[in-house]
């Protein structure tokens, strides 16, 4: 945990305890670890698949941003590359 809490300092140039998670998976993408800071101590996730891999979109630079929900998808299997997301809509009229 540790050397992620480094890594997110001094490689990303992030504040690990922004309340942001930070994910990392391995080479062959199915093994992944989620980083976060909550209030008071660090959370370490992980997950290894025992068959298929993470869907990673590719990566250009060392790091990307996903929302919460394509966070949800990607644990789950999914390809956040190919789901398109419903735009937020600002309610105007309600009645």
């Amino acid at each position: 945990m540790d050397s992620l809490i480094i890594l997110v300092a001094a490689h990303l140039r992030a504040d690990p305890t922004s309340g942001d998670i930070f994910a990392f998976r391995n080479k062959s993408a199915d093994k992944i670890k989620l980083l976060h800071w909550e209030r008071d101590g660090f959370w370490l996730h992980y997950k290894r698949l025992e068959k298929n891999k993470f869907k990673f979109p590719s990566i250009e630079d060392e790091r990307f941003e996903i929302t919460g929900d394509q966070l949800q998808w990607l644990l789950s299997g999914l390809d956040i590359t190919k789901i398109v997301e419903r735009k937020q809509v600002e309610a105007t009229r309600f009645f």
